[in-house]
């Protein structure tokens, strides 16, 4: 059972017509995801890539039956896209986009609290289901199918990660790419509670950073939940200079637990397994695994 998305859900593209959105979309729609609208304010009643394209999100989804949607829109204006697929009532969003201001996020935020859509990003890395879809810039060349469930703030790493999880056997039942910013949606603790449900996700891998506190969140939700699947953590940063930012807003370490090292021990903690670089991941899966 894949988590978040599967092989039904429909997806349209807000920012179709750009030039990463024709990219972006090809490539999801070449993988087998069922794309079936894009969005482009002033350019309804188009087509593009030989999809409908309408003016708003709601429009959009009414009359094509879109449940999700993949945010390819300039810094300025993302975050009222993302509201806007809120607004819309899709189920999930998937928000790729660079740089948008913190600022804006706590709008987005905001209107999140009104509403049952996922948001996942910005700065994200998107979201795969190996062979039943892709919404974001998740490389699928080395994804197989299979019982590991992956988390990640960091898009370089997963790609590893999911390579040699893949090498070695072990496919993947959804990757998640949370991330980087600060302010983002979708976080680790309600990873590891759909992972958790997810009867065919048999162990988890949570790739994270120095800053924000996604890390220990996840560690009190463990030490608090009697969660019955083995859950690796590689957390990187651990020589970074406290109170540097290392490449963007998330990483920044200034507060309390946000250290690498400080992260590592609470997870520990909690009972996760420790894995010190990309490579280690693979033993550790299987050591916890009994395999």
């Amino acid at each position: 059972m894949a988590v978040f998305v599967n092989d039904g859900t429909r997806v349209l593209v807000q920012g179709i017509t750009g030039r990463a959105g024709t990219f972006y979309t090809d490539q999801m729609m070449r993988y087998g995801t069922e794309v079936v609208a894009g969005v482009r304010p002033g350019k309804g009643g188009t087509t593009h890539l030989g999809l409908p394209v309408f003016h708003s999100v709601a429009e959009a989804a009414a009359e094509t039956g879109a449940n999700a949607s993949l945010i390819v829109a300039p810094a300025p204006s993302a975050a009222s896209a993302m509201i806007e697929a809120a607004e819309a009532g899709l189920g999930i969003a998937v928000c790729i986009t660079e740089r948008v201001p913190q600022h804006d996020m706590t709008r987005v935020k905001s209107a999140l609290t009104e509403s049952e859509t996922v948001l996942i990003g910005p700065n994200s890395q998107g979201i795969l289901t190996p062979g039943a879809c892709k919404i974001g810039v998740m490389p699928t060349i080395n994804a197989r199918p299979g019982n590991i469930g992956i988390v990640s703030r960091s898009a370089s790493l997963t790609s590893e990660v999911l390579a040699g999880c893949s090498a070695a056997g072990l496919g993947q039942s959804t990757t998640v790419g949370i991330g980087g910013d600060m302010l983002h949606g979708l976080g680790f603790v309600e990873c590891l509670k759909r992972f958790g449900n997810d009867p065919e996700t048999e162990a988890v891998v949570l790739i994270g950073e120095i800053g924000g506190r996604e890390e220990e969140d996840a560690a009190d939700y463990l030490s608090r939940t009697d969660f019955r699947k083995p859950v690796i953590a590689l957390i990187v940063g651990r020589r970074a200079p406290q109170g540097r930012r290392m490449g963007h807003a998330g990483t920044l370490s200034v507060f309390g637990l946000e250290g690498a090292a400080a992260k590592i021990a609470a997870l520990n903690s909690a009972g996760a397994f420790t894995a010190n670089h990309a490579d280690d991941v693979v033993p550790a899966i299987r050591r916890a695994l009994g395999t």
